[in-house]
C-alpha cells in the first residue's frame, strides 16, 4: 500500500483529533445525510467551504468545479456533474439554501478573461468557463478602462450573479423557490484576508460579513 505522505499524516491527525472529538456526530449521519445548505464552490485548493463555515459532517452538500459556476439547464447528451448534484440536492435532500461561493484571484475567471483576448486556456477549460462569456463581454464593453485586478474581481462577482441566474433556469429549482422552501445566496471569499462578502438581494451589491 502506497499512500502519499501528506495524506497519510493528515488522515492520522484526523483520526486522533477531529474524528475522536466528533465520533458521535459521524455515527449519527453515517446512514443518512440531511444537509441544510448546498455550496457551489471552486475546485481551488485554497477555498474549502467546510473550513470557511466551520461545518461539521453532514452540514453541507458541496459541489466544486472550475470557477464555482452553475451552468444553465440543458438536456443534451453531455455529462452534467454539477447539474446532477443540483438535482439531487433540491429534489432528494430538500436542502433549504444554495450558496454560490466565488473567490479572489480565481484561476477559472482569469481563464475566461484570457479567452476574451484569444489566449488558449485548455480544451476542456475553455467551453466550461465559456459559461461566463456573456457576463464577461458585457462587463468589458461597459467599462473597457478596467485594470487587470479590477476586472478580475468584477468578473468574479458577476460570475456569482450569473450562476444564480442560471440556477433559476432549472425547473425544479424554480418550483422550490416559488414554494418558499429554497433560497439562493451569493458570496465571495478573499483568500489573503480570510474575509467573506455576501450578496445583498435588494441592492445587488456584495458587503463584507462582520466577524
Amino acid at each position: 500500500m502506497t499512500i502519499p505522505t501528506e495524506l497519510l499524516s493528515g488522515y492520522r491527525q484526523f483520526r486522533q483529533t477531529r474524528f475522536a472529538q466528533e465520533k458521535e456526530q459521524y455515527r449519527a449521519v453515517s446512514s443518512q445525510q440531511t444537509p441544510h445548505t448546498m455550496i457551489i464552490g471552486c475546485a481551488d485548493s485554497r477555498v474549502d467551504p467546510a473550513t470557511i463555515f466551520s461545518a461539521g459532517p453532514g452540514d453541507l452538500f458541496v459541489v466544486r468545479n472550475v470557477a464555482a459556476l452553475a451552468p444553465p439547464c440543458e438536456y443534451d447528451g453531455g455529462y452534467h456533474g454539477t447539474s446532477a448534484a443540483l438535482e439531487f440536492a433540491v429534489e432528494h435532500l430538500k436542502i433549504a439554501n444554495i450558496v454560490v461561493l466565488g473567490h479572489g484571484l480565481c484561476g477559472g475567471v482569469a481563464a475566461a478573461l484570457s479567452a476574451a483576448d484569444g489566449v488558449p486556456v485548455g480544451r476542456f477549460i475553455a467551453p466550461w468557463v465559456g459559461i461566463l462569456d456573456a457576463a464577461r463581454d458585457e462587463m468589458l464593453a461597459g467599462d473597457p478602462a478596467l485594470g487587470g485586478e479590477q476586472r478580475q474581481k468584477a468578473l468574479e462577482l458577476l460570475g456569482v450573479k450569473h450562476s444564480l441566474a442560471n440556477l433559476k433556469t432549472f425547473p425544479f429549482v424554480e418550483q422550490a423557490l416559488q414554494a418558499g422552501r429554497l433560497h439562493l445566496h451569493g458570496a465571495w471569499f478573499s483568500i489573503a484576508e480570510g474575509a467573506l462578502e455576501w450578496l445583498d438581494r435588494e441592492s445587488g451589491r456584495f458587503a463584507r460579513v462582520g466577524e
